[in-house]
């Protein structure tokens, strides 16, 4: 039996507390757990329940190749299972995770991808991959290749976008905070093409807090995003109330990919000074802290979480 996941809540003892990738996820976990010992039959078992939930899917294989033994332990699955086309994917994903790390050659990687993307045209997994490597080591004309190529098996890829905004905050910095900006283009044109309950209605704010985070690391703006100025233009503000308003519509929504998105939103509503909807929002997220907030770069992820919501909760 996995281990139960943490309560949520004010009184826990948050010392104990790491961020993990995985979330909410239980299944993910456990499954995630066995394929550390060399059970690759639970996250076959995982991967098979999940079907053509794209999102899930994509979340769920790069949470699993994250995993240091991943690619061994595939392999192992693959020998068993040559023509699975989950086990080609999770091999894939796991083997560009390897070339990010500098322990895999980049073309390798690739090749993995496009074998498993011949295997599961329909899947845009693969495609994910390579956008996740082309986004750290590519030329710029794949990343927007890949990203089509994504978007042709599943328009409304959550994981694709984010990679899209942050990508696209990071060009041009430069320019400095510049309101017409082609990152803020691209969020509100994702946002318009989505469908009404998509989590891509979110981007908005990803955008600005991704672009903030590209100008602070590049010395253009505060490091403290509470006297950058960022969030108090116009526009700014009103991409917040839009995003938050749309929240309260898609509350109940349980995908664990929500807690990040919240986590920006939260951090955007500090910097605005809105204590009150900021504690609303930290108390849904529990400690499901970002790895490393946009808002606070090169301070330590959970002290900076944790003085946030400290000050949006009253308990400082």
């Amino acid at each position: 039996m996995p281990p139960p996941p943490p309560p949520l809540g004010r009184g826990r003892r948050r010392a104990a507390q790491v961020f993990d990738e995985a979330l909410d996820d239980t299944e993910l976990v456990a499954a995630r757990t066995a394929l550390t010992q060399g059970r690759w039959q639970s996250a076959r078992s995982l991967l098979a329940r999940t079907g053509d939930e794209w999102d899930r899917r994509g979340h769920r294989v790069t949470v699993l190749a994250a995993e240091p033994y991943c690619a061994a332990w595939t392999r192992e699955w693959l020998l068993a299972e040559p023509e699975s086309a989950d086990a080609s994917v999770l091999l894939a994903v796991a083997l560009v995770r390897r070339a990010l790390g500098g322990r895999q050659t980049p073309q390798a990687a690739r090749e993995a991808c496009r074998s498993a993307a011949e295997r599961a045209p329909a899947d845009p997994t693969p495609w994910l991959g390579l956008l996740i490597l082309a986004r750290e080591r590519g030329p710029e004309r794949d990343v927007v290749r890949l990203f089509e190529e994504v978007r042709v098996r599943y328009a409304d890829h959550h994981h694709a976008h984010h990679l899209m905004v942050a990508w696209l905050a990071e060009r041009r910095v430069d320019a400095g905070p510049d309101p017409l900006h082609e990152v803020y283009d691209f969020a509100a044109w994702a946002a318009e093409q989505a469908p009404a309950d998509s989590p891509l209605a979110i981007l908005p704010v990803i955008a600005h807090a991704e672009r903030y985070r590209a100008l602070a690391a590049a010395g253009l703006a505060a490091a403290d995003p509470v006297t950058s100025g960022h969030w108090t233009g116009r526009r700014a503000r009103l991409v917040m109330k839009a995003a938050f308003d749309w929240w309260l519509e898609w509350e109940q929504d349980d995908h664990p990919r929500r807690l990040i998105d919240l986590n920006f939103l939260a951090h955007a509503k500090v910097c605005e000074g809105r204590s009150a909807e900021a504690a609303a929002l930290f108390h849904r997220i529990g400690d499901h802290v970002t790895p490393q907030p946009w808002s606070y770069p090169g301070r330590d992820a959970r002290t900076a979480f944790r003085a946030a919501r400290a000050s949006a909760l009253g308990t400082a």
